[in-house]
């Protein structure tokens, strides 16, 4: 029958969502157990960029935004459209700031606001130009100890050589190095540092971004005494008398039954990786994934049998993300998520039929959404000599590097003309001459009639300054050409487990299963499909994390 063991809370799965339960409740003096499947912690947070949506959180006024929450109540009743859930929406508007003010008072998590970095539709009603989203700041791994080793490290695709590449200043040194001395000699240092830490710790340190984010949660569970089972997969939950009160999971080889006097919290992970769910729900066959294979759907199937309304009616089933296939080294690929390069000047997307479809300057999200309405699942991101040796374009890196390796890999495909790159990638040759004809026409002047890349805050934000009058416009005219394919993935699933402002799990008659929550993208999506800004996954994960942990306490 295996052993037994007794807890207050059994939280299931370690990244965000997860761990902020888990600190929180510990934080209120009870017991936890956060059971992790894999066997490294941090979930997808670890591969992550870290930034969490929370408006009219404590730091706006230090960096001169005003916000209120009936402004971001009604930027999301325009963005989640029919899907707005007024209960959820509230608890998260309201306890956002709450939240980060309990994480930067209590615990080891930082963040660092960005007064610049805009809301995905700016322009809509309740939209702002920047100040809605904070990041994790940077993290010193080596004070996880031994635990260093077990947090998910990020994919090798989203470094540089190793190096993990922060938000903010950071990243614009490193798009820089080659334009500027300082920018040079600070990525000379990362550099080096990384070298150094990597021969000592095994793996870089200085973590940022989404691994600074787990790597801070995890540091702030070990100091309040969570316990932290990895390799534990959960197999089903235990009820009595209609309450949830425990779970049966598999740790070191045999089969452990852990009782919870509060309460178990679900926060998996969605179902990204759960292929039969992705069949019924995605309107596309071919999907790539870059989220832990672990994330196979199990807080979904495990709400379910203890009788929770999933729902799976909204208009995007997950938040959509273009991403290439990488050739790796000793076989397989991994993935390159590009939410960046997209906007810069001199790069368009066009599909196989040579025409663009799209602001390329626009979210991942919505940039996905334009392509699955042309009936196609990858386009091209096509650029000219000038534009990749200046910004790169996805996982190839701008100058002073060589592009032969990519070349070679068949990664990028490279075109003396235009016609040589239609070729190389089956891209109708006439079409695309003429749609660059065309494009360049208007690109001469700064501007793009067509599809209006460059006209909000947000596709300002990635575009290039020193370009003028628009920072995402330049024509492609200076062979050889070049390009990558792109295809469709995710950053995590919206449809989910049916919950209410204190993240309890909800039955088919919207009630709530006494000592059952959800948090995280196990919960259905409180963004009614749609992708409002960034950090819009992560802010509400943390947010219920800590309202669920609060609950479980008594103390909401």
């Amino acid at each position: 029958m295996g052993r037994g063991v007794e807890c207050d809370v059994l939280v299931i799965g370690s990244g965000a969502a997860g761990l902020s339960a888990a600190v929180t409740a510990a934080r209120h003096g009870l017991e936890v157990i956060v059971a992790e499947k894999d066997a490294l912690f941090g979930g997808t947070t670890a591969r992550s960029g870290g930034w969490l949506w929370i408006p009219n959180h404590p730091m706006q006024k230090d960096i001169g935004v005003s916000d209120s929450i009936e402004q971001a109540s009604t930027y999301l009743l325009d963005q989640a459209g029919e899907k707005f859930d007024p209960e959820r929406v509230n608890a998260f508007l309201v306890n956002g700031p709450r939240m980060v003010e309990f994480f930067v008072r209590e615990t080891a998590v930082r963040f660092d606001p960005s007064a610049t970095f805009s809301d995905y539709h700016p322009d809509a009603p309740g939209g702002k130009p920047g100040g809605r989203s904070i990041v994790a700041r940077a993290f010193d791994g080596r004070q996880l100890g031994a635990m260093l080793g077990k947090l998910r490290p990020p994919p090798p695709e989203l470094t540089v050589f190793g190096v993990m590449i922060g938000s903010g200043a950071e990243l614009v040194h490193f798009m820089r190095w080659s334009k500027s001395l300082q920018a040079a000699a600070f990525v000379a240092r990362r550099l080096l540092g990384h070298a150094v830490a990597t021969l000592v710790h095994g793996r870089g340190v200085r973590l940022t971004n989404g691994n600074a984010l787990a790597g801070r949660l995890l540091k702030s569970a070990m100091d309040c005494g969570v316990q932290l089972w990895e390799s534990s997969p959960v197999r089903e939950l235990e009820r009595r008398n209609g309450t949830v009160c425990g779970a049966l999971l598999e740790r070191d080889g045999e089969r452990v039954r852990v009782a919870t006097r509060r309460g178990v919290v679900l926060a998996c992970g969605g179902f990204p990786q759960d292929r039969e769910r992705r069949a019924r729900l995605f309107p596309h066959r071919e999907h790539h994934s870059p989220a832990p294979e672990s994330n196979t759907g199990d807080g979904l199937r495990l709400a379910e049998a203890a009788g929770a309304k999933i729902d799976e009616s909204l208009p995007n089933a997950a938040a959509w993300v273009p991403v290439s296939r990488v050739p790796r080294p000793g076989g397989g690929y991994g993935l390159f998520p590009h939410f960046i390069d997209r906007a810069k000047p001199g790069v368009i997307a066009v599909t196989t039929r040579g025409r663009r479809f799209v602001n390329e300057g626009d979210s991942y999200h919505d940039f996905i959404q334009a392509l699955l309405a042309t009936g196609e699942t990858s386009a091209w991101l096509v650029t000219d000599h000038r534009a990749i040796r200046a910004y790169g374009l996805g996982f190839v890196k701008p100058r002073p590097l060589p592009l032969g390796a990519q070349l070679a890999s068949g990664y990028l495909r490279r075109g003396v003309t235009l016609a040589d790159l239609a070729h190389v990638t089956g891209i109708d040759a006439t079409a695309l001459e003429a749609t660059v004809e065309e494009y360049n026409r208007h690109a001469l002047r700064g501007e793009d009639p067509a599809f209006r890349k460059g006209s909000t805050a947000y596709n300002r934000f990635y575009g290039d300054p020193d370009i003028v009058p628009n920072p995402c416009i330049a024509p492609l005219a200076v062979p050889p050409y070049y390009a990558v394919e792109v295809l469709v993935g995710d950053l995590g699933t919206y449809d989910g487990i049916v919950t209410n402002g204190n993240a309890q799990v909800l039955d088919e008659n919207k009630r709530p299963i006494a000592g059952l929550y959800a948090a995280g993208t196990d919960a259905l999506s409180i963004m009614g499909g749609n992708y409002p800004g960034p950090g819009i996954t992560l802010g509400p994960a943390m947010t219920f994390g800590w309202l669920a942990g609060r609950h479980l306490a008594g103390a909401a």
